[in-house]
């Protein structure tokens, strides 16, 4: 039998989010019921509240979650109820070329729960990255459900869910970042600081923060950043080459997103040094550099998608790290709050005053 819910969503473009009754189908095959215990405000939220993801509103927001299996559809094996899960927007399929030539972080047809939840009124809804866990409970396919070690708390486990996993991805899977490399990461929100622990985690010898707010390069240092440049008063440049010799970064990580920053990041790198884009660019924006220079300093230009993660590998080695002491997931979680406070939320994250509010259901 259906179920009625309380949840967030997004009514449309740039208006407030509300509070609705959202009606929860039980879930068919292969499809899964998940009750959110918890749920991270991330950027993504706000740009499809802005209109900025696709107009298909309403949208059922919230994808940064962790919680319980309820009830499993039809065929579902991999999961049971009453596991533990991160929810993960990235289900692979196991049968598309990517997947076949084992790279399945790859994905060419990953997969959402083929049903709707709606309104009471039988509006569908969006749900944000094929999740919508800004609701006490949400209906996904069973293989965006990782199971993990239940011991760990759910406002930081949901945190793998996206932002979090980006960034620790961005520097290990997808810049490689090993034992004794030189790093800078441009840009100190959410997703920079996770590659910034991401990069520690690694064994990097020298981790460069770049950011224009002092906050947020404080936070950096916290979280493993060995210096730190302030670019609204410093040229990041000359700034990460003084800072390594002269040489520039061995893995240089930009998690903003716009063509200035990248093109410091480029120019930032060592020669043969690596240049990872995990920063979320608007389709207006345009890249202009010299082709000389890209041939010239060699190396690798990379895009991160979901820090190239593959869940049921990452999300339980990485809670396990987090439980032995290893990975602070804690200090990424600036507040909790409540479901009514979502739209509060979106406001102190744009103007930078928090790293991750955390919804508690």
């Amino acid at each position: 039998m259906a179920q009625e819910v309380r949840g967030v969503i997004a009514p449309g473009k740039d208006e407030p989010v509300r509070i609705e009754t959202i009606v929860v189908p039980d879930p068919g095959p292969g499809e899964a019921v998940v009750r959110i215990q918890a749920c991270g405000v991330c950027h993504t939220d706000l740009h499809y509240k802005q209109g900025g993801i696709t107009d298909e509103f309403p949208f059922l927001l919230g994808h940064e979650a962790a919680g319980i299996v309820e009830q499993v559809g039809p065929g579902v094996t991999d999961v049971t109820p009453g596991d533990f899960v991160i929810l993960n927007w990235r289900a692979v399929c196991g049968r598309c070329r990517a997947c076949l030539r084992g790279r399945p972080w790859y994905c060419f047809d990953t997969h959402n729960a083929r049903q709707k939840m709606t309104l009471t009124d039988g509006t569908e809804l969006a749900p944000a990255l094929g999740i919508g866990a800004f609701a006490e409970k949400t209906l996904v396919a069973a293989g965006q459900c990782t199971k993990v070690d239940p011991a760990v708390s759910p406002q930081v486990a949901g945190l793998l869910g996206c932002g979090v996993m980006a960034g620790i991805g961005a520097a290990i899977n997808t810049g490689g970042v090993t034992r004794g490399d030189t790093v800078a990461v441009i840009g100190c929100g959410g997703v920079g600081d996770a590659a910034i622990a991401g990069a520690q985690l690694a064994g990097a010898a020298k981790i460069i923060a770049v950011d224009i707010d002092d906050r947020k390069l404080d936070t950096a240092r916290g979280l493993g950043a060995t210096h730190t440049v302030n670019s609204r008063t410093t040229d990041p440049v000359e700034a990460i080459r003084e800072l390594t010799g002269g040489f520039g970064a061995d893995v240089v990580i930009e998690a903003v997103g716009r063509p200035e920053t990248y093109t410091q990041a480029f120019y930032a790198r060592d020669l043969a040094g690596t240049v990872v884009l995990v920063g979320v660019p608007t389709p207006d924006m345009k890249l202009e550099l010299p082709l000389l220079d890209v041939f010239g300093r060699g190396g690798a230009l990379k895009s991160s998608w979901y820090g190239d993660c593959l869940p049921s590998r990452d999300f339980p080695m990485l809670i396990d790290l987090h439980l032995q002491g290893r990975l602070d997931l804690d200090a990424f979680v600036t507040e909790t709050i409540r479901l009514d406070e979502v739209e509060k939320a979106f406001e102190r994250m744009h103007h930078g005053d928090v790293l991750r509010s955390v919804v508690v259901l």
